[in-house]
Order: C-alpha cells, then structure tokens, then sequence
C-alpha cells in the first residue's frame, strides 16, 4: 500500500545540523509518514524562512538580530516564539568556538569584569557613569594614566548591534570605540596593544592564547569572575553565553501544532538531550540543559 509523505523543511544554522538530523532520524521512527528537507546554512537563514514559511521549525545557536526580529514581526505582526535547548561554545579549546566574549593583551593585569562595568565602558551616556581610563578598573603602574582602547566589530545590524541591544541597554557605542571589520582583526588589535580592550562574538581564541586572553566576566558586582570554560557555561553562570534555540510561529491565543509539539518535547527529553551533549567536544561546543533550565523549558513547552 502507498503511503503519502508529508515533507517538512527545516532551515537553520548549520552547526546545528548535528543536532537536527538525529532529531528528525528519532521522529521518522515514530511517523514514517514524514520526511524532512533539512537545508542548514546558518542562523542568518533561520529567522527570516521561518517569516517566509519557508521552515517548520527555526534552529538557531545565537540571539536574532533586532533586524531579523522586526522583520518576523513585519510579516506576521507578532514575534516568534522559542525554547531553548542547550548552550553554544565553551572554551577557549583549539580549532573550536569560545562564546562571545571580551579580550585584553597578556600583559594586561586585569582579573575580571563585572556586567556593569561593561555597561560602563562601552555604553555612551550609561546611567551609572562611564569607564574609560584604566585606572577607573584598579589598574596602576603603566596603566594608571592610559586610556582603554576599545576594539570590536562595525554596529551594522549583526552581532556589533546585537550586543547593544543584549548587554547595553541599547546605548550606542563610544567615540572612542574603534569597529573594525572582522573578529580576527579584533583579536590582532588586542594582541597588539597593552592598553586595549575587544569584545567579539564566536572565535578559535586559542589561535591568539600568546598574545590574547579571555577576561574573566561577574553577572553582577557581588558575582564571582567565571571564564566560559565547560562547567562554568554549563552552569548557566558565563554572562555572554547564547542558547542553542528553536524558533517557531505561534500565533497568539493558539496552540502549538501537534506535530510540532511532540517533536520540540522530544527535544528536551533525556534521550533528546544526549543528542545535545554528543556534540560538547565538537568544534560547535554544545552543552546539554542542567536540571533546572530542563524544568523550566519543559514548562514553557506545555503551556503551548
């Protein structure tokens, strides 16, 4: 007997590909009546076919850009809805993606930064004061009477645009901030000048490990420095860690489809989530939900 097959397209990041395909391997096992078209390119597809009707469900492994965001919500007046199901990179790890995170020359003494003073130094008119000379962070010797140079990448809508608007209060940059074009020539400036400061998305930190090193970040003042390392991400407690997310369009007041709605359970389900902690050690770096933020998911999940 002939059985018609239903074809679902997925499209996303391409990292995730690891995660999608044995996802949809599992489902198949349970409705042979489905096949999915998986076209995996990069998170910058995900938003944007999900508003075009283009994919089932959106993976993505960073926050959207406000410009994808507005665009969803352009097209369906209303935003997409997601949960989360693990956390992208941890590191520094050689031929691997450390998260987002902020750089200082090795010779730098600095320990650590705490969130509001990241706000400090690279927001323009912060409500609680800005920071722009060293001495400001506790730094003497060579460092006391320097400027901070800060370095990262060009407010162009991507993710320059989109630390504003997570980690700034959307405050624009300052005068002295210097864009440059790519994250390697960020982590090339910061290995180049003592008195300078980066910040950049996703990168192979190790390859610059010599010259450059990771600043230790607090969530707030009374927080404990954390480097994104595996068990401090896997904690949830690296300030500029992203999740692992899947988008989808729910129109307000309806309910998920079910179709949908069992794929997503399985998703944070045990077996689900083992799927997740295979790729740890990859180059992408993923890691699986603890307890806590599992619960959490799942109940968001149910209510839809």
């Amino acid at each position: 007997m002939n059985t018609t097959l239903t074809t679902l397209p997925i499209i996303g990041n391409d990292g995730m590909d690891s995660l999608v395909t044995p996802w949809c391997h599992h489902y198949q096992l349970a409705h042979p009546e489905i096949q999915f078209a998986c076209t995996m390119e990069g998170s910058s597809t995900a938003i944007m076919a999900l508003a075009a009707d283009a994919s089932w469900v959106a993976p993505i492994s960073r926050s959207p850009w406000q410009y994808e965001l507005d665009a969803f919500v352009k097209v369906k007046g209303y935003a997409p809805t997601c949960i989360h199901v693990g956390y992208t990179g941890h590191g520094p790890r050689a031929n691997a993606k450390s998260p987002p995170a902020l750089y200082v020359n090795q010779r730098n003494p600095l320990s650590g930064l705490t969130m509001p003073q990241v706000r400090a130094l690279f927001a323009r008119g912060n409500p609680q004061g800005e920071i722009s000379l060293w001495s400001q962070l506790g730094l003497q010797g060579e460092y006391q009477h320097r400027r901070i140079h800060l370095y990262g990448l060009r407010d162009d809508g991507k993710y320059a645009t989109a630390f504003r608007h997570l980690h700034l209060q959307n405050h624009p940059y300052p005068p002295h901030y210097e864009p440059l074009p790519d994250r390697q020539a960020v982590l090339e400036a910061v290995a180049n000048d003592p008195f300078g400061l980066g910040a950049v998305g996703w990168f192979n930190a190790a390859a610059y490990e010599k010259e450059a090193r990771i600043v230790a970040l607090a969530a707030e003042d009374d927080a404990d420095f954390v480097l994104p390392d595996l068990a401090q991400v896997r904690q949830g407690k690296y300030p500029l860690s992203s999740y692992v997310s899947l988008y989808f369009d729910l129109p307000p007041g309806r309910k998920l489809d079910p179709l949908l709605k069992e794929w997503l359970v399985f998703t944070l389900s045990s077996e689900g989530q083992e799927i997740v902690s295979a790729q740890t050690h990859s180059a992408e770096g993923y890691i699986s939900l603890e307890a806590p933020q599992l619960d959490i998911q799942r109940q968001r999940l149910a209510q839809w």
